[in-house]
C-alpha cells in the first residue's frame, strides 16, 4: 500500500498543480478585464436646433448678483445616449444685447461645451473652438453651474428624458436641502 501511495502521490500533486495553473490562467485578470470591457465614451454628432423664439423661452434664475436675464429654449432641450444634455441658452444683458448659444453639458465629467453661436439674422455659426471645459461657479458663467446642479444632472448622472428637464425648468429651482 505504501508503494502504491508513494507512486500515486507525486502524480496527484503534479495533477493538482497543473489543474490549478490552468484554472488560474483561465481566470487570471478576469475581473480586471470584465470591469474594463466597457466601450470608451464617444460623443454623438450634435444637430443644430431651430433658432429659439421668445414663446419657447423658460427663464432661469441664476444669481441675484447679475443684472443679465437667462433663458433656456424649451424646444431645444435634448438628452443623448452619450450622456449629454444639449440646449439653447439665451442671455439678455442689461445693456440690451442678446446672446444666443447652443451648448451641451456632460454630467459624468461635469463639463460644458459650446456647439454654435447665434447670429443677428437668426442663423447659427459653429463655435470656433468647441472644447469641453469644466463647469465652474463664476459670475460670468454661473448659468452652467445652475443648469448642472439644479436641472440637468443628479450627481454624475444625466436626468432623462428631456421632458423631465423641461418640466423642472418650468417649475423653477429646487428648494435648498
Amino acid at each position: 500500500m505504501q508503494k502504491l501511495f508513494a507512486h500515486w502521490l507525486p502524480g496527484a500533486v503534479l495533477l493538482f498543480f497543473c489543474t490549478a495553473a490552468v484554472a488560474q490562467k483561465q481566470w487570471d485578470g478576469w475581473d480586471y478585464t470584465f470591469d474594463r470591457e466597457i466601450t470608451p465614451w464617444s460623443e454623438m454628432q450634435a444637430q443644430l436646433p431651430a433658432y429659439p423664439s421668445d414663446e419657447n423661452l423658460i427663464p432661469l434664475n441664476v444669481s441675484a448678483i447679475t443684472t443679465h436675464r437667462y433663458f433656456v429654449d424649451s424646444k431645444s432641450v435634448s438628452t443623448g445616449d452619450d450622456g449629454i444634455v444639449r440646449y439653447t441658452m439665451v442671455i439678455k444683458t442689461s445693456g440690451g444685447a442678446t446672446n444666443v448659444s447652443f451648448e451641451g453639458i456632460r454630467c459624468e465629467s461635469r463639463e460644458q461645451k459650446f456647439y454654435a453661436i447665434g447670429r443677428n439674422d437668426k442663423t447659427w455659426a459653429r463655435a470656433r473652438n468647441p472644447q469641453w471645459r469644466p463647469v465652474e461657479y463664476r459670475d460670468s458663467i454661473a448659468h452652467h453651474n445652475t443648469l448642472y446642479r439644479e436641472y440637468f444632472c443628479d450627481g454624475k448622472f444625466m436626468i432623462s428624458p428631456a421632458e423631465k428637464i423641461v418640466s423642472a425648468l418650468r417649475a423653477g429651482p429646487r428648494p435648498a436641502q
